[in-house]
């Protein structure tokens, strides 16, 4: 069981808050009392990115380890509490609502609306009422003052995805090749008569015949890999300003008379 001597530690050392699993759920932010015995009965903690998000966790079968607490809760259902104000003190309707959200989905918190003491009554001025936060355990009349600090970081997401793909595309390839090809000369010699001989030769036709050639383009197509082509990254580094809300406490005397 937690008590107030255990709300020092938590406030002022930096203490986390672990899940009913041992994993890690965020900081610890403000404690809350319950009005009937003074004892802690609720914690909020930090969640979402950079601890933006502060969720009400029940103190009721928590335990304390060092700094730590280790809560009787899973981490995913501590993040989906209802969102309630942490501004120093719980209603008795946004305290209900709460309840049953855990009861709901835990077997941690099993007591009726009754057992838990959510009927409130009206106490005098001056008075702890029910959910207000603890400030510091010791009755010196000391406050502490706590104020949100931005914290900026950087997370790596999927921004978008590229593919390679190859399509075949046709285009006109013009080439010129010399070609050639025979053609018929015809070629005159005289003849000298030396010696008589083809002298008396009787006329007739006679025929002759030559062979000619040429050269023919010839096309064909072959596919040869030319080229290799691979996606790389690189990283472009670059500024982006963030602007958010801060909250701080103030603390003054709004009913001090003075003398």
């Amino acid at each position: 069981m937690i008590t107030q001597k255990n709300v020092d530690d938590m406030l002022s050392r930096g203490g986390k808050v672990y899940d009913s699993a041992g994993d890690k759920v965020g900081s610890i932010g403000q404690v809350y009392l319950d009005d009937e015995n003074n004892t802690p009965s609720w914690v909020t903690v930090h969640t979402g990115l950079f601890g933006t998000s502060e969720s009400f966790v029940p103190l009721e079968g928590a335990r304390m380890d060092g700094n730590d607490i280790h809560v009787a809760h899973a981490k995913d259902h501590i993040k989906d509490a209802p969102r309630v104000e942490a501004d120093g003190s719980l209603d008795p309707a946004e305290e209900n609502r709460l309840y049953e959200y855990y009861a709901a989905g835990s077997d941690a918190d099993r007591r009726t609306p009754t057992e838990r003491g959510v009927a409130r009554e009206e106490h005098n001025e001056g008075d702890l009422r029910a959910g207000d936060r603890v400030a510091n355990p010791q009755d010196d009349g000391s406050m502490i003052r706590s104020e949100e600090r931005l914290v900026v970081g950087t997370e790596t997401r999927e921004a978008g995805r590229v593919r390679l793909r190859k399509h075949v595309v046709t285009e006109n390839v013009t080439k010129t090749v010399p070609v050639s090809h025979e053609e018929v000369v015809i070629e005159r010699e005289p003849i000298t008569e030396t010696d008589g001989a083809g002298q008396n030769r009787d006329l007739g036709t006679g025929e002759q015949e030559v062979i000619l050639h040429e050269d023919q383009v010839v096309v064909d197509k072959e596919t040869v890999p030319v080229e290799e082509v691979k996606l790389g990254t690189r990283t472009v580094t670059g500024e982006e300003t963030v602007t958010e809300q801060v909250r701080k406490e103030e603390i003054d005397t709004p009913d001090h008379s003075g003398h």
